[in-house]
């Protein structure tokens, strides 16, 4: 019958603090030092250290360290009587009673823990390098009992159009609760009836994943140990699919070296149907929609902790310059403000709405990419700005715009077209323009980005080395959309 001990394997793989032993009267002498052994059990062989120290009383202390698995365990009793030795770990109750040979440079004698003996002897001597410097290779990580992980959507998407497509746009933030590395392997969205939407993996979900406060150096699907990544989806529904009204969430991971892949359904969300429609904040054509809507845009990325929450206030805004006839948006001297097509333009109320906050007396920075007049803070960073209350919780923002040229207080109401101010380059802003977002709050950047659609634009082209002379090639007209990254598009001239 083969031999088996497992609790002997349980109890010390537990690790337990170091601490002073009380020493017993008869103690022999002669006892301190390092005595080393190797414990046989079931096949596997366990280097056992044993210390013994010497206290100015007389006393003595002692521990046992268990090389092989990392964990110390205190001696509580150490007592002998004539050759004889006995040694009590009570916290892994376990006993080693043996006897010393005639030159004390050895112990022979049992271990008992759990009801089972197994013969141990420890001889006298410094550990060797390789047994006391030398750190065990970690053991394999077990199997945990479900996958460590919570996945949260904390803004439900809404779908909307965009580029002839319907999309839903959000975040999963998943944060890892083990104490080992895990690696994110696969996403895939699943609609009703278990119907798969999306599958993302390798280079694709990497690029998705994002790891807030972590180098941009970082391997961004591995999620070190109580760390989180922000997963940045970008679901774009197949043509004439039906809007679904639920998402539910398959996440594949691997836990440290455990080998075999972990997959378990998540952060299932409902989905809003119907997005705010609004009119255009400005007129005219050759509007760029810099860093606009897209998976990649800073604007999308923006995710800002703002009075102990994160939020994505700019999930949906765009930076709108006006682009001349040969492409670029000034002419003559870049450092000045009234050499950009848009500087001055009329910025309109989206619909009839009541101004919720403004900010006014900002100056306005010289065009560069670090020229900042004031200071940035939470209270500068959008500039002079108007915010309208929209109604049902949705907010517009309207920033950058010209010191003195606000046409509205707090308070007023506004009616769909009318004048809030004139685009400028105030705030955190590198030239003149517009910056222009919906969200769920009156704040310009503690609360979350909502998309919308507007009734009709014409797209005229696309980037930034976009001609006039395309324009008739290229243009399409769009109904209910928003545009996207990079669109050139021209707004009715009457709201």
């Amino acid at each position: 019958m083969k031999y088996r001990c497992p609790a002997l394997l349980i109890l010390l793989a537990f690790s337990f603090q170091v601490f002073g032993q009380t020493p017993e009267s008869g103690v022999a002498k002669g006892l301190e030092g390092v005595w080393r052994g190797t414990l046989e059990v079931g096949g596997t062989q366990l280097r056992l250290v044993l210390t013994i120290t010497k206290s100015d009383s007389g006393g003595y202390s002692g521990k046992v360290d268990s090389l092989d698995q990392g964990a110390t365990i205190p001696v509580d009793t150490i007592t002998a009587t004539g050759d004889t030795v006995r040694l009590e770990l009570k916290s892994v109750g376990a006993v080693f009673e043996g006897a010393l040979n005639k030159d004390r440079s050895e112990m022979s004698g049992k271990f008992t823990q759990g009801g089972a003996s197994l013969p141990l002897v420890f001889k006298a001597g410094a550990p060797s390098q390789s047994s006391a410097t030398t750190k065990p290779p970690p053991a394999p990580t077990q199997k945990p009992l479900s996958p460590p992980f919570d996945v949260a959507v904390h803004v439900a998407p809404t779908a909307f159009r965009a580029g002839g497509k319907t999309h839903l746009v959000y975040e999963l933030h998943a944060t890892n609760f083990s104490r080992s590395d895990c690696v994110l392997t696969r996403l895939e969205v699943i609609g009703a009836g278990e119907k798969s939407l999306s599958r993302y993996e390798g280079n694709e979900l990497a690029a998705m994943i994002a790891r807030p406060g972590a180098p941009p150096d970082v391997e961004k699907p591995k999620v070190g140990a109580g760390l989180r990544a922000v997963i940045y989806v970008w679901l774009t529904l197949e043509a004439g699919a039906e809007i679904p009204t639920t998402l539910q969430h398959r996440l594949s991971i691997k836990v440290g070296d455990f080998p075999e892949e972990m997959t378990f359904d998540c952060a299932r969300v409902a989905v809003a149907q119907k997005p705010l429609v609004i009119s255009p904040p400005l007129r005219g054509g050759e509007w760029l929609a810099g860093n606009g809507p897209s998976n990649t845009s800073g604007h999308r990325r923006a995710l800002i902790p703002v009075a102990g929450q994160a939020h994505i206030a700019q999930r949906f805004a765009i930076d709108w310059v006006r682009l001349r006839e040969g492409g670029g948006t000034f002419t003559g001297d870049p450092k000045d403000n009234k050499n950009y097509r848009c500087y001055g333009v009329e910025a309109l109320a989206v619909a009839d709405a009541v101004v919720a906050a403004v900010k006014d007396g900002i100056p306005e920075n010289v065009p560069g990419v670090n020229s900042r007049a004031v200071p940035i803070t939470l209270e500068t960073v959008g500039g002079n700005h108007v915010i309208l209350d929209l109604g049902q919780g949705r907010y517009a923002f309207y920033a950058h715009l010209q010191p003195g040229s606000l046409r509205v207080k707090a308070g007023d109401k506004v009616r769909r077209g009318q004048v809030v101010g004139l685009v400028g380059n105030s705030g955190n802003s590198t030239e003149p323009h517009l910056h222009f977002h919906i969200s769920d709050a009156n704040s310009p950047l503690g609360s979350d980005g909502l998309p919308y659609l507007l009734p009709a634009f014409e797209v005229q082209g696309k980037g930034w080395g976009w001609k006039a002379s395309e324009a008739k090639t290229a243009a399409e007209k769009r109904q209910m959309e928003i545009p996207i990254e990079n669109d050139v598009v021209r707004f009715p001239d009457s709201p």
